[in-house]
């Protein structure tokens, strides 16, 4: 069982540097650093922007509108940090001391 609680952590861990690598990409785009017309960064982009966008447009739903501020990406990478102490602290204990 704890086994489970290992992959579920490490998945939690990777889907933490989709965000980080969403969010840094957004940047290069906004300030025009990284071209958009080209194939490969495209890709990278789509790939980034199919990963993060349905749990972002989930807390923009209950999020209040802050103009042209996001602030959606903290929130997951917030919500990563609380569950992965969540298993670290209580889950793997309890499974632990159960035997499991």
């Amino acid at each position: 069982m704890l086994a489970v609680t290992f992959v579920l952590y490490q998945a939690l861990n990777f889907y933490w540097w989709i965000v980080i690598a969403s969010a840094i990409l957004s940047w290069l785009y906004a300030f025009n650093i990284i071209n958009a017309g080209n194939p490969v960064v495209d890709a990278i982009g789509t790939f980034l922007y199919k990963m993060t966008e349905p749990v972002y447009r989930r807390i923009r739903s209950f999020m209040p509108d802050l103009g042209g501020l996001d602030l959606s990406p903290l929130v997951v990478l917030f919500g990563i940090m609380f569950l992965q102490y969540l298993i670290v602290i209580y889950i793997n204990p309890a499974i632990a001391n159960a035997g499991v």
